[in-house]
């Protein structure tokens, strides 16, 4: 039993019977107090921006949000931000930013609950370089795009975060990444990826993570951590040893997990990348035409050696649970499964997909492609953090409408219930651990994710035995149970199991943390 004494946004001692004198005290008597949560893999940047009360994370003890997936708010250009926007679904502001730092400034001024920082997106960096097109960069382009990297990196980016499965990331060859992740060594960052294979040549894949993290001399990192499709669940093992091997070497890499399932991302990305060259107008103009349109059908229907084949990782149309939005073209089908839509209009699934695409580009949907028993090998590594991989919500009008995963309301609870809890996978101590001290060591974020004095005072005091996620693939719209408090920066952003309104959030910048 002890007592933890915060002063400004520091902790300042650890004890028992600590005299606050006189200042608010949050009773914790029978909780567990923990450093709050970093969410290492998240997608709420928009969400933020428009909400930054963060409530879906807040409710789970999330104190630090991480962005740039493949994609990120800057660096952008005029083409840059034309392409997205083409893609992007009613309501997401629009891009006015031109830098990855002042987005992030933007949303400490405009007022956020949790820190957040993130990659340049490896997606930005091909389009400032080689468009939309299918080819490596030239010399010239890639001492451009390196130019403008090193920049970012100065103003404080975590890293390189690279989504090599969707267009354009997925048309960078390796030898690129090493040029780039060269860059991010020198600042001492991070690459991160979503590898080019989660599936058929998932272990080729973790190899070329290896691979670039040994010859760029740069930590590296798998973006949830995961085998896709049932005849590539017993690569897992081989996986983790592979990582395992190079860990022992001396090369430092890791990875995180969502603890779900399955997972989540535009239909589109159903497609493959190939007919994505160009960009969206390219694609849309290649479904119009009817020889395009039968190949790319053929091209969804058929194991490839190019590309990773989302659908056939999910079993098909059975295996794709579609989440349009409330109010666009296709809302009549959410929570239908591709088949099951299909069935309604009386036509074949892949020709459905089809249609969806050409009618709502930002489409998203649900890929049921993992298994529990994989699951849990990939969790039980020490060497493994936590990330939802998702948006920010809030379980009130207007928000309750919109399309969503369980993980974006569960992730952190979740491991806490259901993986130590219930199951003993991982101790208490373990699993927050994973949670705060790991992810904040790797991403380079100084005093975070520990409870020590001098660190900056970001708590979560929450109760073990209640803690619990209550999202379900139906109802997504439920926050977690079992957070009492949460401090960000010192301020209390959670008391009593409610929010409070404020929003102590703060950009934080790689050897700038604040």
């Amino acid at each position: 039993m002890a007592d933890v004494l915060v002063e400004g946004d520091r902790i300042v001692a650890i004890g028992p019977g600590l005299d606050g004198r006189g200042a608010p005290v949050l009773d914790a008597a029978g909780l567990v107090v923990a450093p709050g949560f970093v969410n290492v893999l998240s997608h709420a940047y928009f969400t933020l921006e428009s909400d930054g009360r963060g409530l879906s994370d807040l409710y789970q003890g999330v104190t630090t949000q991480i962005f740039g997936e493949g994609l990120s708010i800057g660096p952008l250009t005029p083409a840059i931000r034309a392409e997205l926007e083409a893609g992007f679904g009613a309501g997401t502001p629009p891009l006015v930013w031109e830098r990855l730092s002042e987005f992030l400034a933007h949303l400490e001024s405009k007022g956020v609950v949790q820190k957040v920082a993130s990659f340049v997106g490896a997606h930005n960096l091909r389009m400032i370089g080689a468009g939309s097109d299918d080819r490596p960069m030239s010399a010239a382009e890639l001492s451009r795009v390196r130019g403008v990297l090193d920049e970012e990196m100065a103003d404080g980016a975590l890293g390189l975060g690279s989504a090599l499965i969707y267009p354009p990331g997925c048309f960078a060859p390796t030898a690129e990444l090493v040029a780039l992740c060269e860059v991010v060594a020198r600042h001492d960052g991070m690459y991160i990826s979503h590898l080019r294979s989660e599936g058929d040549h998932f272990l080729d894949a973790v190899d070329e993570l290896i691979e670039i993290g040994r010859r760029a001399g740069v930590r590296a990192e798998v973006y949830h951590l995961k085998a896709a499709g049932r005849r590539n669940w017993p690569k897992m093992a081989h996986a983790v040893e592979r990582i395992e091997a190079a860990r022992a070497q001396g090369q430092p890499v890791t990875a995180d997990v969502y603890p779900y399932l399955a997972g989540q991302t535009q239909l589109a990305a159903a497609i493959p990348p190939h007919f994505h060259e160009g960009g969206h107008a390219a694609l849309t103009a290649r479904l119009a035409d009817p020889a395009e349109r039968a190949r790319i059908r053929e091209g969804v229907r058929t194991p490839s050696e190019r590309w990773e084949n989302i659908y056939l990782a999910s079993g098909g149309a059975d295996g794709v649970l579609l989440l349009p939005g409330p109010k666009g073209p296709t809302a009549r089908y959410r929570g239908l499964s591709l088949r099951q839509a299909a069935q309604e209009r009386g036509i074949d699934p892949v020709e459905m997909l089809l249609e969806l695409v050409e009618r709502d580009p930002a489409l998203h949907a649900v890929y049921f492609m993992m298994n529990e028993d994989v699951l849990r090998t990939a969790l039980r590594n020490p060497w493994v953090s936590v990330g939802s991989d998702a948006e920010t919500h809030a379980a009130e009008p207007p928000h309750l409408g919109m399309p969503t995963h369980p993980r974006a309301y569960g992730t952190f609870a979740r491991v806490l219930g259901t993986y130590v809890r219930d199951e003993g996978l991982l101790t208490l101590g373990e699993a927050v651990r994973r949670m705060t001290g790991l992810p904040a060591g790797n991403l380079g974020l100084r005093d975070r994710g520990v409870l020590t004095p001098g660190a900056y005072a970001d708590v979560v005091v929450f109760d073990p035995g209640t803690v619990a996620d209550l999202a379900t693939y139906e109802d997504p719209h439920r926050y977690a149970r079992g957070v009492r408090h949460v401090l960000v920066n010192g301020e209390t952003a959670f008391a009593d199991g409610r929010p409070t309104g404020r929003l102590p959030g703060r950009a934080l910048r790689r050897d700038r943390a604040r």
